[in-house]
């Protein structure tokens, strides 16, 4: 069949893909030669998701090493499926109700999560066609997906990976690793649930900082004192109240405490005493302790701080380490409490506990000291209704309105004497202007609240030594090195983990409690009746957090609990690709998980990549509007084109900056490969006629440019498997791009022209070397550039079996490298080279053939001359060669091994005027040059830019500085000129 002009990348990726499922390509163990295994794990996409640039990276790195270990000859899965996304999931199908006025409550729990079953079988093949179209040889007939065979799963989503994951909770609660507990999480007010730390955004906003009077109890005033550096005394005054800053007003009805550090003796005179918290009815207003800790930091604001320990993740640390009570203010709308005892009664309770009379209880929660006036506002209503009380009161910290704390312009005013009115002393609140880190839910986008609730754990730090030991000692490795840094120092660091969501979407907690709040744990309710008969049970209405479940992945994948075949073969996984953003919240659990479950490690190698960012270095946002949507840019530019730019840019520890007009030029890259099959086409090379080969050795050829060819693919081929076998993707991707562009559609191409011809004698030789040449271009660009190889590679021939399975080669350069063809041939294409980048510096015409000089040459470089003369003045424009004892003034040297030649360009150019040229150019470039430095060299610049600003104007200035050098250089040799 002959070659289109164009490969149509639209027609053919669906085309290709279709044959290759359809011949059972991707299936586990499909092309196996040896009985070494290489299994891959995909890291789950969301159920309701999409594919985007980071899916589109992830993927494209693992079915490389995928389609590479395949075509070698391993026993290889790849296996695909999808995470159930609890949250997620659940607010697709919560945002459909609400079109309708409706909400989850409005629905029993089994007729609600039918719903979203009904929403997971519309929507879950949808990541799974992006992924096809990307050209991922995943074993889709394993899909998998993390609520497979729960209870109320419809037809067709049958597995036991439900089952799975309910064994290993009641497996881990019997052995005291999972707990119930009230502890401080996040908590996302629109969905009413905890989340994870991966699904919190802090985003720095525009806040303030209000700061306030807490009046000492009973009267009691000291002496505030303040010193500078020398210890000389700057400030000295009675005070009879303490100053605290606060950007979260609201929750100061929950303090326990006033906190200082204890070093600061600014406030050792009260340390012990009591204060008030101004706000709240004055018949009941509180007191709370002053306190010493290591956390308040004496040289920010004032130095003191409230502890709320059920509203602060920070203050919770201090709360706990001093017995403080942990006083909860709002429902879970994130609302002032309405609950509870009236407010007169628990304030009492409150201020017993304070002043001794009675023991802080362990859960003080159930303690409502949100007042009644406040009692069910919505917690921002109630930070305005505090404030406005507090200033009211007088307790505001108050200071001339010319303070610089206020943000505003500092100017005093004028007094009468200078012309003004008479100075306006008036007082207002100290109020700072301030940026502050806001945490929002990543999918519900409100201010996440910082709460205290009953939540079940995992006790980490039973199970987190075998993780860390399992890398320290390289039984695990993780790449980049630096990876391994965050990797210890979360699992070294490692709080409880929180395991249980606040929806119906999930795992429902394995948990039945009786009328006392007994806990039955059991696989089923049969189990848990069985262990309290005659009780009436309840089951605990929370859901799994999905990390847990994922944390399973790897075993629940491959048929655990079952010893299933699969699990016997392929676990341990060979590698996990994955992003840097998710190293603890995914990839450390699963270490953990799979030592405490089964005692083995989940997989030999972690790969960290980093982000996708725009061509400035930026983060891609829809905000910023830099997004670059894969299937956009596959529809523009082809899969291939889009894969190959990821995997060139896919350096180790270094994120992408992808643009464009990078993938437009692979795009050129695939289509220089198309027409240099188009040309074989036409030099008969596909004919019938022409015999496959396949060759071992160099010595299987004659000619010197055939062997060159053939010694050049050897050591393409070696490059590439160390490449990959390291995980250097980039090298890989750049040194076939070099190859196959430059040294066989270049080079070996323009070079076999006149051996192509049928009256040459080596004409049948040098078409079964391209036709050989051309297709280990097709088989090592395969696992990258799947289509285009797959297409040529049928089109071009009568196959034995596709290219997916094509047998990758083995060949090394100590057979098939022939050192004089080798040195011969490089020599010829560097002087080429050489004399090309003088003419185009000097500006000598395209077409002017010019003369050239040398002085000296050995008798390998007389050699390859003689052998290659006709094409080296073809292709260089060269018009004679003259042996001379010294070069003329005007002539511009070209340097060669054993040879010393010059190109005598007096008279041919305006030296003169070339040399104004660029010198114009390269003071130009130095002003840029210049200014840049500055930028990057100034204090503030470097310390107030993002660090995407910084970055690209660095790259700015070494892109100058690059193109200043070849100015340079070319100016230098214009000067030899005279």
């Amino acid at each position: 069949m002959a070659l289109d002009k164009n490969f149509d990348a639209a027609q053919a990726e669906a085309r290709l893909y279709a044959a290759w499922e359809e011949s059972g390509a991707f299936k586990a163990g499909a092309n196996a030669s040896r009985t070494e295994t290489f299994s891959v794990m995909i890291p789950p996409p969301n159920v309701t998701g999409s594919l985007h640039m980071g899916h589109a990276f992830n993927n494209t790195l693992q079915d490389i090493l995928v389609r590479w270990h395949r075509m070698r000859g391993f026993d290889t899965l790849w296996q695909p499926g999808q995470d159930h996304a609890g949250i997620a999931t659940q607010m697709v199908v919560e945002r459909e109700l609400a079109k309708d006025g409706k909400r989850r409550t409005d629905f029993t729990r089994e007729d609600f999560t039918a719903k979203v079953w009904e929403q997971k079988q519309k929507s879950g093949g949808t990541i799974i066609g992006q992924l096809k179209r990307l050209g991922t040889s995943l074993d889709w007939s394993r899909n998998a997906f993390t609520m497979s065979g729960a209870p109320g799963a419809p037809a067709g989503e049958e597995g036991n990976f439900h089952d799975a994951v309910i064994k290993v909770f009641v497996d881990m609660y019997n052995k005291g690793l999972i707990y119930r507990g009230k502890r401080l999480v996040n908590w996302d007010p629109h969905f009413e649930t905890a989340i994870s730390d991966l699904e919190v955004e802090s985003t720095e906003v525009d806040g303030h900082m209000w700061h306030f009077k807490y009046p000492l109890a009973d009267g009691a005033t000291y002496t505030y004192v303040e010193k500078d550096e020398d210890g000389n005394v700057t400030l000295s005054e009675e005070r009879d109240y303490i100053s605290i800053a606060t950007t979260r007003p609201e929750t100061m009805l929950g303090d326990g405490a006033v906190a200082v550090h204890t070093s600061d003796e600014r406030y050792a005179p009260i340390v012990g005493k009591l204060c008030e918290i101004p706000v709240g009815p004055k018949a009941q207003r509180r007191r709370i302790p002053i306190i010493t800790d290591e956390y308040p930091d004496k040289n920010f604001g004032s130095g003191a701080v409230k502890i709320t320990g059920a509203h602060d993740f920070n203050d919770y640390g201090v709360a706990k380490r001093n017995n403080i009570p942990l006083y909860a203010l709002m429902d879970t709308r994130g609302a002032m409490r309405a609950d509870g005892l009236p407010y007169d009664a628990a304030a009492a309770r409150a201020a017993a506990i304070a002043e001794g009379r009675e023991d802080a209880p362990a859960d003080a929660t159930k303690i409502n000291l949100v007042p009644e006036e406040y009692r069910g506002l919505d917690r921002f209503e109630a930070r305005t209704k505090v404030i406005a009380d507090i200033t009211a009161e007088g307790l505001a910290v108050m200071v001339p309105p010319t303070d610089p704390r206020l943000g505003k312009p500092v100017k005093a005013p004028l007094a009468p004497e200078e012309g003004g009115k008479e100075r306006d002393e008036t007082l207002v609140p100290l109020v700072e202007p301030k940026k502050i880190m806001q945490p929002f839910g990543d999918r519900s986008k409100v201010v996440i609240e910082p709460m205290l609730t009953d939540q079940w754990f995992v006790e980490t730090s039973k199970i987190v030594q075998p993780a860390i030991d399992a890398v320290r000692n390289g039984e695990v490795q993780i790449l980049p090195e630096q990876d391994r840094k965050v990797y210890f120092n979360w699992l070294e660091n490692i709080e409880p983990w929180c395991i249980s969501r606040q929806l119906w979407w999930g795992h429902q907690i394995p948990v039945w409690f009786d009328d006392e709040g007994k806990e039955y744990c059991a696989a089923t309710e049969a189990e848990a009746q069985a262990m309290a008969p005659g009780k009436t049970l309840t089951r605990d209405p929370d859901v799994l957090d999905t990390w847990f479940s994922s944390g399973l992945w790897p075993i629940g994948t491959l048929g655990w609990p079952e010893q299933t075949d699969e699990l016997a073969k392929y676990f341990p996984t060979s590698v996990l690709i994955t992003g840097f953003d998710i190293i603890f919240f995914w990839v450390a659990r699963m270490m953990m998980m799979q030592y405490a479950v089964v005692d083995q490690k989940p997989f030999d190698t972690v790969y960290v990549h980093a982000l996708v960012r725009d061509e400035k270095g930026k983060k891609m946002s829809k905000s910023l509007g830099n997004v670059l949507d894969p299937l956009d840019l596959i529809d523009e530019y082809g899969a291939d084109a889009v894969r190959f730019t990821l995997t060139a840019m896919a350096a180790m520890g270094r994120d992408l900056k992808l643009s464009t007009a990078r993938i437009a030029g692979y795009r050129n890259f695939g289509t220089k490969l198309w027409n240099a099959h188009r040309f074989a086409e036409m030099n008969g090379v596909f004919e019938d006629s022409v015999e496959t080969v396949t060759y071992t050795s160099h010595t299987q050829v004659d000619h010197t440019l055939n062997k060159w060819i053939i010694g050049e693919t050897a050591r393409v081929r070696e490059e590439v498997d160390a490449a990959l076998d390291n995980y250097r993707f980039n090298d890989a991707a750049n040194a076939l791009y070099a190859f196959v562009w430059g040294k066989v559609c270049d080079w070996y191409v323009e070079l076999s022209k006149p051996l192509l011809q049928d009256d040459a004698p080596e004409a049948a030789e040098t078409r079964q070397t391209l036709k050989w040449v051309l297709d280990q271009c097709l088989v090592l660009l395969h696992p990258i550039m799947p289509y285009i190889t797959e297409e040529l590679w049928q089109t071009t021939a009568t196959r034995s079996k596709m290219l997916v399975h094509g047998d990758w080669p083995t060949y090394s350069t100590a057979e098939m490298l022939d050192a004089d063809a080798d040195r011969e041939l490089n020599w010829v294409i560097g002087l080429i080279e050489s004399i090309r980048s003088a003419r185009a510096q000097m500006h000598v015409p395209a077409g002017l053939k010019v003369p050239m000089l040398y002085t000296d040459m050995d008798d390998a470089g007389q050699t390859a001359w003689d052998r290659n003369e006709a094409m080296i003045k073809r292709l260089a424009r060269v018009e004679t060669l003259e042996k001379t004892e010294s070069f003329p003034k005007g002539t511009v040297s070209i340097a060669a091994p054993g040879a010393s030649f010059g190109l005598p360009l007096a008279g041919l150019i305006d030296i003169d005027a070339e040399k104004a040229r660029l010198q114009k150019s390269l003071d130009k470039l130095g002003k840029e040059i210049g200014g840049l430095k500055g930028r990057l060299n100034n204090p503030k610049f470097a310390a107030s830019a993002p660090a995407e600003v910084v970055a690209e104007a660095q790259s700015n200035l070494d892109a100058r500085q690059e193109e200043a050098d070849q100015l340079q250089a070319a100016l230098n040799r214009l000067a030899e000129l005279g």
